[in-house]
């Protein structure tokens, strides 16, 4: 890869990242103050926010797989000498620890007598970060396989993808507990507590990298018009595919397993993601620089997500969050007002930090002078 090639920007990833980050900001919060009267499934101005909440952990996911791959293939390496070998398995460590401390269950560090079972098993559920952390360690090893058994990983990650998604009906009705010790039982199904088990939540991350490889692989120009509407179409199709799937599913039993245990659901929200990955494509197509802090925004989701869990939910280190002071009690008004105020302070947040980020480095190179 050419110098310039690698210090090209991916402009449309950077405004997705950025996107999907506030997406997650907003849906919490509104989850988390609005009045539990206006959450009526009837109604379809509740009913599109919610659909359109659905698409934030898989855009989330998604763009967290391209993002590592792209980067991971960028510089064109063999496996030994990446460096993102070693930086995203210190990610994986680093946001698994991160979840658990998320959700540790006394801030007495080490003195566990006044927990109690239901404390436990929040602990021990898997959240967005175990599984970001996992998604990242299985990229690597997909990647250490592709190059050692001479198969393109574009193959590996599909094929990947395409199992975790369709054997989630069967993993979903076991009982992993039977068999495993709760902590590790939560990472195959809901059954104890987790938002999000690998299973079927990787293979968004899985997809992700597909898309990293083409873009790092040069073979594409993701300015062009045809990459956008290829996306698109890849898009429509699955969407497509995936409702007549379920209208041969309830054609042949009677019954639909849509919103539970089958796979069209999660085959539907890929579908939207990619329509939605050309929509950014196709809008950045003549944009050649964007501000700053749209990069920045992009860059800071850990710490995004982070601080914005913690001060509407609390923790075991500041048990006190805005969900503990006006539960579900909101009006829409108040609740948009709040949403909004959230995402400004947040934003706010990761321009100062950047700032501090910049005066470090600054000092730190004039030091060494």
């Amino acid at each position: 890869m050419t110098e310039n090639r690698q210090k090209q920007r991916v402009i449309f990833l950077d405004l997705f990242r950025a996107f999907a980050v506030l997406m997650m900001v907003q849906g919490h919060t509104i989850d988390a103050v609005l009045s539990n009267s206006l959450k009526d499934i009837n109604s379809t101005t509740y009913t599109t926010w919610l659909f359109f909440r659905g698409l934030t952990a898989p855009i989330f996911l998604f763009t967290s797989g391209t993002v590592f791959i792209y980067l991971f293939n960028l510089n064109n390496k063999p496996f030994r000498e990446n460096e993102r070998v070693k930086k995203g398995l210190k990610r994986f460590l680093l946001l698994v620890f991160i979840g658990y401390v998320l959700r540790y269950p006394t801030f007495k560090i080490v003195d566990f007598s006044d927990v109690e079972d239901v404390q436990w098993k929040i602990f021990y559920a898997v959240d967005v970060l175990h599984l970001i952390g996992f998604g990242i360690f299985f990229l690597i090893a997909i990647e250490f396989f592709s190059e050692k058994l001479k198969i393109n990983s574009n193959v590996l990650l599909t094929g990947s993808g395409l199992l975790v998604f369709l054997i989630f009906p069967v993993t979903e009705m076991i009982d992993w507990v039977k068999f495993l010790p709760w902590p590790i039982a939560g990472y195959f199904y809901k059954g104890t507590g987790s938002n999000f088990p690998l299973i079927p939540w990787i293979g968004y991350i899985f997809f992700g990298g597909v898309l990293g490889n083409i873009l790092a692989s040069n073979k594409v120009n993701f300015r062009d018009i045809k990459f956008s509407i290829f996306m698109f179409a890849i898009g429509f199709m699955i969407v497509g595919l995936s409702q007549l799937s379920d209208s041969f599913e309830i054609a042949l039993t009677g019954v639909s397993t849509y919103w539970t245990i089958s796979p069209n659901l999660h085959f539907f929200r890929f579908g939207i993601v990619l329509i939605l990955t050309s929509i950014f494509s196709f809008i950045s197509i003549e944009i050649h620089s964007i501000p700053k802090l749209i990069i920045v925004i992009g860059q800071n989701t850990l710490v995004i997500y982070c601080v914005h869990l913690v001060l509407l939910y609390g923790s075991a280190w500041n048990p006190l969050g805005i969900f503990l002071f006006i539960p579900h009690r909101l009006g829409l008004g108040l609740t948009l007002l709040v949403t909004l105020a959230m995402i400004t302070l947040m934003i706010i947040m990761v321009y100062y930090l950047n700032k501090y980020k910049i005066k470090r480095k600054l000092k730190t190179k004039n030091e060494k002078k």
